[in-house]
């Protein structure tokens, strides 16, 4: 019997971990629980959910800039929702490629056509997702290089400025004491 309860108690545990967060409904901070979502696109979702509840998957993506469909299947995967129902390209997305988009439409026609075939395919996306992603990881390396290589060259030119006029001010404040000096010389010379 209280193995039973330990289960039950295991079980809704589990159903409260992987609950839906619709994202009409969501504070930021809920938003910002989805792996994938922080805080700038959860700013830029609540600021467009002002303007008006998202209508469907589609309007989401359309409004909330930065989220494309591929990012919608991981979101939806990772249990976001608009209105109660899951992104329905969640699993051609991420087989889709700039120049396969009829394919993926096509592929999402046949998931709204057999859900119970979809479902499996969805956690597809999630186990990818775990990996890292060697291109954006190069990329992300590549920028903060460039990041690093651009703040650098900047302090070179901000210490060069510095050095310049530096020496601009000594050699004023040279030929100042040069004038200074010039002048007892020359009232004793009109003397």
């Amino acid at each position: 019997m209280l193995k039973k309860i330990l289960a039950m108690l295991a079980m809704l545990y589990a159903a409260a971990t992987f609950a839906a967060v619709d994202v009409n409904k969501a504070t930021a901070a809920e938003l910002d629980g989805i792996k994938g979502i922080g805080p700038a696109i959860s700013s830029k979702i609540v600021d467009e959910r002002k303007k008006g509840n998202f209508k469907d998957w589609s309007d989401f993506i359309e409004r909330v800039k930065g989220v494309g469909e591929g990012n919608a299947a991981k979101f939806s995967a990772e249990g976001l929702t608009v209105n109660g129902a899951g992104f329905k390209g969640a699993a051609a997305a991420p087989a889709a490629k700039k120049d396969d988009k009829p394919a993926a439409k096509s592929e999402e026609k046949k998931a709204d056509a057999k859900p119970a075939a979809a479902a499996p395919a969805a956690a597809a996306p999630a186990a990818k997702e775990e990996k890292p992603d060697p291109k954006a990881d190069a990329k992300a390396k590549k920028e903060a290089e460039k990041k690093a290589k651009a703040e650098e060259k900047q302090k070179k030119a901000d210490e060069a400025k510095a050095k310049k006029e530096a020496d601009k001010k000594a050699k004023e404040d040279k030929k100042a004491a040069t004038a200074e000096a010039a002048k007892p010389a020359a009232s004793a010379a009109k003397k």
